[in-house]
């Protein structure tokens, strides 16, 4: 949690406040628009002006692409579609369509439906970030029968959109943009790779059959031995089924053909183009090894490297279609099979077609439509248990190597329950543990206990498998300093502590301890501190050692969520809130306060990095100091204790010192 701006400047004055207009936001935090500023930013620059032209042919308004690098280092990418329209806008009668798409964010056809049914550009900001990244650019449209021209330096016009001629007889309607990336954004060391920009061009003809992509690059630009040529027409007229070709020719195959083809989703024709406005597209096969595996999947022929709602529905289809031919075989081990078991030896590639897709920011790595999983799993099942059964030999020997993965997965799983089974002598741990991966005396490990399965779940998710365990717990905990020994004997939430620990109450010996820290995570309001301190009472009460040992830690996590743009702040509590509020920004725009209602509601991302990452959380340690050992006796006794008239005694004498407002 950032501290930054604790001191406020007594000159802070209205003159202090920086407005930023037009473009300025993406050549002042480039990182929020592709990225970062690094090659692969670079190139992100390359995807978007690619991905406007793919737009185009994917509408059915043109066939081709022409891409070209010359030895200056400037990429120009050129289609023959419709053309960027250079009449004056109704909104702005003084500017051309071209001059306010290339110099306004969020100003685009792609938020009209009717312009683009499915198109990969989405929010209206692509061409003007690239525009505004870019040391030049030049626009060139072919339209109405005139060709025009308009040119940019760093975002801003040099002058007006220019006519420079008639269209010559012949000529198509198209767009030709050139432009380089700006040595201040990226440094001078960074600039287009003509191997990154040739592969790109490559799976786009890969994705849409009905595309060529004509290639040309200076010579003086190529690297030796590594593939990309310098001219090149590109075409794959099987479009999936040749991608995938491509990607397994060094794997070694399983089965002899793949699990492909185009499903349109539903009666959604476009009338226009007469092409289905929803499809899915696939080429999938398996190798005889796990680790020739891939998926590559794409969005209106973006590419999302980090998955998402449309991978999801692919697995969903897979493991469900195997399991179902397996039931109808009469092999019931199958129905133990997940999704890890199918997908440990596949090799696929998926493209979705559908409006409006919903990406994880303007560098659309990942896909989160919401209807995308059960439009790819409704359209895939179907189809894959049909092509199972068509190919009894094929499908016996697909369903043989997906049940070996399974049970060598089962395996492993005993193995490593086995190793830390037999350094504990336990025969079986907590159901809702979910374990480290890690072992050994080497690995310091740790358990967050937390309360509920709402919070266990996020914190599940924001974990660091191999050195962090979660045990969630059914709400409050028994206290234990008012129980019976027999009712806390009985206690199924106790028992699964000192099972997932291996360490028995009541015990002096903490050498059966499994994890380094024992983390209490609970919610940062009233209810979370009322369940820390009975965790803490049953911790020093049947585990005093493991406090000892310096093993207990309260976990930190933030009431609050304070955003000003990119600037993102947490507070502990009400007064840390009011301190940020006062001096920790800038002072640039509204600050938006969010109070999180508990660990459940906090996003797993969120989670990780303010309570659960080594590397920015924040700890405190639960010690006991022999000084203060019978004062706490007696402090845990009275608060904790069987008699309420000590507990009631404790609050009447110490809140009006200690309770300024309380949390309901």
């Amino acid at each position: 949690m950032s501290q930054k701006n604790t001191k406020p400047d007594p000159r802070y004055t209205a003159a202090d406040i920086e407005v930023l207009e037009g473009l300025e936001p993406v050549r002042k935090r480039p990182g929020m628009f592709i990225g970062g500023t690094d090659v692969r930013a670079c190139h992100h620059l390359a995807a978007e002006i690619i991905d406007n032209a793919m737009d185009e042919i994917t509408a059915g308004f043109g066939d081709r692409i022409d891409a070209e690098m010359d030895e200056a280092g400037f990429l120009t990418i050129s289609d023959n579609g419709r053309g960027i329209p250079t009449d004056k806008h109704p909104k702005f009668p003084d500017k051309p369509a071209l001059e306010i798409i290339m110099t306004t964010l969020h100003a685009g056809g792609k938020f009209n439906e009717g312009v683009y049914v499915t198109a990969g550009g989405l929010h209206g900001v692509g061409a003007s970030v690239v525009n505004a990244l870019s040391a030049e650019m030049t626009v060139e449209v072919w339209r109405d029968g005139k060709r025009h021209r308009q040119q940019f330096k760093q975002g801003a016009p040099l002058g007006n959109l220019q006519v420079i001629g008639d269209m010559a007889e012949g000529d198509s309607s198209g767009t030709r943009i050139r432009f380089i990336p700006d040595p201040e954004i990226f440094g001078g060391s960074i600039a287009f790779q003509p191997a990154m920009v040739y592969q790109m061009l490559r799976s786009k003809a890969y994705l849409f059959p009905g595309v060529t992509i004509g290639w040309k690059c200076a010579e003086s630009l190529l690297t030796k031995n590594d593939g990309t040529p310098s001219h090149a027409t590109i075409h794959f007229a099987e479009g999936l089924t040749d991608y995938l070709a491509d990607l397994s020719q060094s794997r070694q195959p399983l089965i002899d053909s793949a699990f492909s083809g185009r499903i349109d989703l539903g009666d959604n024709a476009d009338a226009s183009t007469g092409k289905a406005k929803q499809r899915v597209e696939f080429a999938i096969t398996w190798f005889a090894l796990p680790d020739d595996s891939f998926v590559h999947s794409y969005c209106n022929t973006v590419p999302t490297p980090d998955g998402g709602s449309h991978e999801q529905g692919l697995r969903q289809a897979l493991v469900r279609g195997i399991r179902s031919h397996a039931d109808i075989a009469g092999i019931k081990r199958a129905s133990e099979l997940i999704v890890d078991d199918v997908m440990a030896c596949v090799g696929a590639v998926l493209s979705l077609f559908i409006p409006s897709p919903q990406f994880q920011g303007q560098t659309k790595n990942k896909l989160f439509s919401p209807d995308a999983a059960r439009l790819v799993e409704s359209a895939l099942r179907h189809r894959f248990e049909t092509w199972l059964a068509a190919d009894r030999a094929r499908s016996q020997t697909l369903l043989e190597s997906i049940l070996a993965q399974m049970e060598d997965r089962k395996r492993r799983r005993l193995e490593k329950e086995t190793a830390r089974k037999s350094a504990t002598r336990r025969l079986r741990l907590p159901g809702k543990l979910a374990d480290c991966t890690a072992s050994g005396k080497d690995v310091k490990t740790e358990i967050f206990i937390v309360e509920g399965d709402s919070a266990g779940g996020s914190a599940k998710q924001a974990r660091d498998r191999r050195t962090q365990a979660v045990l969630p717990l059914r709400g409050k905990i028994l206290n234990v300093a008012s129980a019976t020994a027999d009712k806390a004997k009985q206690n199924q939430e106790l028992a699964d502590i000192a099972q997932a620990l291996g360490v028995m109450p009541g015990s002096n010996n903490v050498d059966g301890l499994r994890y380094d820290r024992v983390i209490i995570m609970t919610d940062a309001d009233v209810d979370g501190a009322h369940i820390a301190a009975l965790l803490m009472t049953y911790f020093y009460q049947e585990m005093p050692k493991l406090i000892e040992g310096g093993h207990l830690h309260l976990a930190q996590p933030p009431l609050y969520r304070l955003a000003q743009g990119g600037d993102v702040r947490y507070a502990l509590d009400d007064a840390q809130r009011e301190a940020l509020l006062k001096s920790g920004f800038n002072g640039k725009g509204k600050v938006e306060v969010n109070r999180f209602k508990g660990l459940g509601e906090m996003p797993p991302a969120q989670l990780k990095a303010t309570t659960m990452s080594p590397a920015t959380r924040r700890l405190l340690p639960v010690t006991l100091p022999s000084s203060k050992r019978q004062k706490t006796r007696t402090l845990v006794s009275d608060l904790m204790g069987k008699n309420p008239d000590k507990r009631y005694a404790y609050i009447r004498k110490h809140a009006p010192d200690m309770v300024s407002m309380l949390d309901i």
